[in-house]
């Protein structure tokens, strides 16, 4: 596996953020690392790439331990921290070679500058300071750097963060292009990100894994569980009449006259003779499958 986390604990003061974490991650996959803000993700990712120290358990990367033999790990991984640390004053070549220098490449630097900034889309901007390019220009320069060692392992924190739409296209392509030859390991909150680029979909929550899988089969699981219907009336009706039918867990009302309706079980006839009963017109009724948004709500709302 390029990437083993076995019962990993961290605490900041009083505050546990990682509390007996475990997964992997094996070579060539791209993997999506979901969770809301505090949910141990940016921890979770110093800690594989040596930034900061767990309290205990294990880290290993290609096979080394991190906190053993940090310098051997280092060199198999790429990172992009979220807030991207590159010097403005510093032209991107410039850069770029300071990195390799970093990396003690010797007399491939030049070469390996040259292939990255190719493969980066730098070839028109390797000119320029880096305080003078947009921010995704900015992103690609911090793709680039992590990628200068030719790195088996790649994680990067929120590398979209601040971009346009085109920008993000951007990135986003290259990343999948990246991911061809790299394991991935790539935390976001944008869940089209997700399904553009991941193959697996890791969801944390306060420091616990609640979802590991295939993007499709956690939306499926879910959909299995929860049938969401949407149901829209000519007028307001009763909201806690509607939360009392059959085994409805919640009613959220999207409009004035409209009602998302979550339940284990089909509820459509039901919500019917009730309509019918207490006079109401129904204008639309219909069940929706549940999007990965839906599903990453239920499991970090808790």
């Amino acid at each position: 596996m390029s990437i083993t986390i076995k019962n990993l604990y961290k605490s900041y003061g009083k505050q546990l953020v990682l509390d007996n974490l475990n997964f992997s991650i094996g070579g060539g996959e791209i993997v999506g690392f979901l969770g809301n803000n505090g949910a141990g993700k940016s921890t979770t990712m110093k800690i594989i790439t040596g930034y900061i120290e767990a309290d205990s358990g294990s880290v290993e990367v290609c096979g080394i331990d991190v906190k053993k033999h940090p310098l051997e790990s280092h060199r198999k991984i790429g990172y992009l921290p979220e807030h991207n640390p590159i010097y403005p004053d510093m032209y991107v070549k410039e850069y770029l070679r300071f990195v390799a220098g970093i990396y003690k490449l010797g007399e491939n630097a030049n070469k390996r500058v040259d292939e990255m900034i190719e493969k980066t889309g730098l070839t028109r901007e390797y000119k320029k300071k880096i305080g003078m390019l947009s921010k995704g220009y900015r992103q690609r320069v911090g793709l680039a750097q992590a990628l200068i060692p030719n790195p088996d392992v790649l994680i990067l924190d929120e590398p979209t963060t601040g971009l346009d739409p085109n920008q993000i296209i951007e990135v986003r392509n290259l990343i999948k292009e990246v991911g061809k030859e790299k394991t991935v390991m790539l935390s976001t909150h944008i869940m089209q990100e997700v399904s553009a680029i991941c193959e697996r979909v890791i969801i944390i929550n306060k420091g616990h894994i609640v979802a590991d899988d295939k993007e499709s089969s956690i939306v499926s699981a879910s959909n299995e569980s929860v049938l969401s219907l949407f149901i829209e009336f000519s007028a307001p009706v009763d909201k806690q009449l509607l939360s009392s039918l059959g085994n409805v867990s919640s009613v959220e009302q999207v409009s004035e006259c409209s009602y998302i309706i979550n339940s284990t079980e089909d509820i459509r006839e039901l919500v019917f003779r009730t309509a019918v009963k207490n006079n109401w017109i129904i204008l639309t009724m219909k069940q929706q499958e549940r999007s990965m948004e839906d599903v990453f709500r239920s499991l970090t709302n808790g």
